[in-house]
């Protein structure tokens, strides 16, 4: 079936309806709230072409599933970021996220190891105590951020724990991400140097971490060699793993206040009813995905709506409209509903790349939802101080305040 629009490179005056609807992946005011474009793409231009920054993009769920799947005619191995795909680099091997398989499935194999479900689950109890002990101080005040009270605590405090890093550095860590996601320190990201001292004590003194369980792990490697993770490999796989266990995390919890904060009903639904939060997480997810888009390089000429999209482009994968499209979603994605029927979103990818740490997440959230409801049920954003993250890969809040009661 052919569409009525033309994503081919556009002409020197655009029509109106085309200079209407633009899209900056890189504009992270408009990404704070992108989704009246990102409904208009899944009906006028499910296939869409940027000329400024030269991509495409796909909108539509069906779309970007299967692409997200296909890794063999949309690699990550050029970047998974748009900039990084633009920009030609060589990306260095062991960034699990920028990796296509068969190398991908050995690093993401040796990984699979430590975040096994029986050691996600035991961290249950230490979690529930560090949200516990980020809120009870604030029981009786009339204020709370759910980002800087909880969000940039917590999460990282679990990452540290996983890999074994002591409590007073691992602010130096959090810190570390926030500034490779803003594209201040992309050397130090592509070395992990951050982690050397870490690696090098716990290489002396073993304990029951992932850090231990790498620097111990035999694996096959893609020449068919058995060996261990060489030092800089180890380094890359921390910071990958600190980064973004953390970032998403702090994230999704301020994106949860400002969210629920919009919706009391449903908010009151989850203060009375404490086993609908899983659920509810599902569609805080849904709704607002930290990371809009994926990147993609594309290996062959590949068909959508009757266009070609040629090898060698730069595709987006809009999992943010993906995840409120109505086809998917009925029968209205754009509805944020607890209580809908539960249909998997997108929100961490798919196939090869799914998220390894989503079962972590999930449990961070509903910790942190318990907890907070518990204490907080009731509360309204304090607009007037309300910031924005300036991260446009990993979309969120610096701060979230709120008027607790």
């Amino acid at each position: 079936m052919h569409s009525t629009f033309d994503p081919v490179r556009r002409s020197a005056v655009p029509t109106s309806t085309e200079a209407d609807l633009y899209y900056d992946p890189y504009n992270v005011d408009l990404n704070m709230n992108p989704y009246p474009v990102f409904a208009r793409f899944r009906e006028e231009a499910p296939l869409y072409y940027n000329e400024q920054h030269d991509f495409y993009a796909l909108s539509r769920y069906d779309d970007v599933n299967k692409a997200v799947i296909d890794h063999d005619t949309f690699i990550s191995g050029r970047g998974a970021l748009l900039e990084l795909i633009k920009s030609g680099m060589e990306i260095p091997p062991g960034t699990l996220i920028f990796e296509d398989p068969p190398i991908h499935n050995i690093h993401r194999n040796l990984l699979s190891r430590v975040f096994t479900p029986r050691k996600v689950l035991a961290l249950e109890p230490q979690i529930r105590e560090f949200t516990t002990r980020c809120l009870d101080p604030l029981v009786g005040s009339d204020r709370f951020d759910f980002v800087n009270d909880l969000g940039e605590q917590m999460p990282m405090r679990v990452i540290g724990m996983l890999l074994g890093i002591p409590e007073d550095q691992q602010q130096r860590i959090t810190d570390h991400g926030e500034e490779s996601l803003q594209g201040k320190t992309v050397e130090t990201l592509a070395t992990g140097e951050v982690f050397a001292e870490f690696i090098d004590w716990r290489a002396e003194h073993p304990s029951d971490d992932i850090m231990t369980d790498l620097l111990n792990a035999e694996f096959t490697d893609e020449t068919g060699t058995l060996r261990k993770l060489r030092r800089d490999e180890l380094l890359l796989y921390l910071t990958v793993i600190a980064t973004a266990g953390s970032e998403t995390t702090t994230r999704l919890l301020g994106w949860a206040g400002k969210t629920l904060a919009e919706v009391p009903d449903q908010r009151r639904d989850l203060a009375l009813n404490p086993e609908l939060i899983p659920q509810a997480i599902e569609e805080i997810l849904r709704w607002e995905p930290p990371a809009l888009q994926l990147a993609r390089y594309v290996t062959r000429d590949v068909d959508y709506h009757g266009h070609t999209v040629p090898e060698g482009s730069a595709m987006l994968l809009l999992v943010g409209a993906a995840n409120r499209d109505h086809r998917r979603f009925a029968p209205d994605g754009d509805v944020f509903d607890i209580h809908r029927e539960h249909h998997s979103h997108l929100t961490f990818g798919a196939g090869t790349h799914f998220c390894m740490g989503n079962a972590l997440a999930r449990l961070e959230l509903r910790i942190a939802m318990e907890e907070i409801l518990n204490r907080f049920p009731e509360w309204e954003v304090d607009w007037s101080n309300v910031v924005a993250s300036e991260t446009a890969a990993v979309r969120g809040w610096a701060a979230m305040p709120t008027f607790i009661s």
